[in-house]
């Protein structure tokens, strides 16, 4: 809508300058025609006072039509320039309120994560593997996770660790083979051992993982406790693997632009370190620090280098406090 009101302040505009000026052209005809007129009237002598009566008049009409003329220019361009303002600062804030949708999208989508964390660490399977990880135990639980897989398709994969930090079971075998492999180090685990209880999970900011072939992950965790109680003993931890990529690059290319503004836009997900972790245009993921002034607050809009930025920064979600993220759009 605010592309359309652009285009006809920008018709309006166009159309007053061209009519403004066939007035002048008027005027300075008027004037001609005036000139003309008096001189006609000395020549003539004293027969030709009338007729310089009227061409005096007429140069005062075509005087009173030019200032005429030059004020309504004047108002006109005024008044355009604040529709201009308003119909800007109305862009800003509809994409700074696109830019919350887009946090607002993850942000709810990964606290759907740590719910399944949470929940999934209570499994007897996973408890029983983390406890005593027996062959057969460990077998078992990676059938359980691959079971879960097959539903949660957002998910790269499922680990089941022991207290020592080695992994004893993962839902993807056969594709990941990480059966043995040390994890003691990671800030995923270390931040699992330590959570105070089964209401409580651990999560990391996007980055490569490793064991999965280097793929850009959303890493959430939580310890596994004996008897799966709450409170109970910590005996290992669940990390559980979100598939970042392809789920953040459904939420920035659907963002709620129009064909025009998405050929002139680009939709940004920045972590808490402005680095980008999801661009509509795939350009500097992971190694890119994009510098947003964030001096307005938590949300706002401004112009650098002639083009819009708008912002918002994550709000959470229930028990999902966020990380910090924020929702960029950039458009000319």
């Amino acid at each position: 809508m605010q592309d359309d009101i652009i285009k006809l302040t920008a018709e309006v505009a166009r159309v007053t300058d061209e009519k403004i000026e066939l007035i002048d052209s008027i005027t300075r005809q008027t004037h001609l025609l005036s000139l003309n007129a008096r001189i006609e009237a000395a020549r003539a002598g004293s027969s030709g006072n009338a007729f310089a009566v009227v061409a005096s008049e007429m140069s005062g009409v075509a005087k009173d039509i030019g200032s005429a003329s030059q004020q309504l220019r004047t108002a006109i361009a005024a008044n355009i320039a604040v529709m201009g303002e308003i119909v800007g600062r109305f862009r800003g804030v509809r994409c700074q309120d696109l830019a919350l949708n887009i946090i607002e999208i993850i942000d709810r989508n990964l606290y759907e994560r740590s719910c399944d964390v949470r929940w999934w660490a209570t499994d007897s399977a996973v408890v029983e593997a983390a406890e005593d990880p027996t062959e057969q135990r460990c077998r078992y639980a990676s059938l359980r996770l691959a079971t879960i897989l097959r539903s949660y398709t957002v998910y790269l994969d499922l680990w089941i660790a022991d207290a020592n930090g080695r992994v004893v079971a993962n839902g993807k075998p056969d594709k990941y083979n990480v059966a043995g492999r040390d994890v003691s180090q990671t800030s995923w685990f270390r931040d699992a051992m330590q959570t105070a209880s089964g209401d409580d999970f651990a999560v990391s900011d996007i980055a490569p993982n490793g064991g999965l072939g280097g793929a850009a992950v959303a890493s959430y965790a939580t310890a596994i406790r004996r008897g799966g109680d709450s409170n109970g003993a910590v005996i290992g931890a669940l990390g559980i693997f979100f598939d970042w990529a392809p789920q953040a690059k459904t939420v920035v290319k659907g963002v709620g632009l129009s064909e025009e503004e998405i050929g002139q836009s680009r939709v940004l997900i920045l972590d808490g370190a402005g680095r980008v972790i999801a661009a509509s245009d795939g350009v500097g993921l992971l190694n890119e620090t994009y510098a947003l002034d964030r001096s307005a607050g938590p949300r706002g809009h401004y112009r650098k280098n002639g083009k819009l930025i708008a912002y918002a920064l994550t709000p959470g979600y229930e028990t999902y406090k966020g990380l910090g993220w924020y929702g960029v759009i950039e458009t000319v």
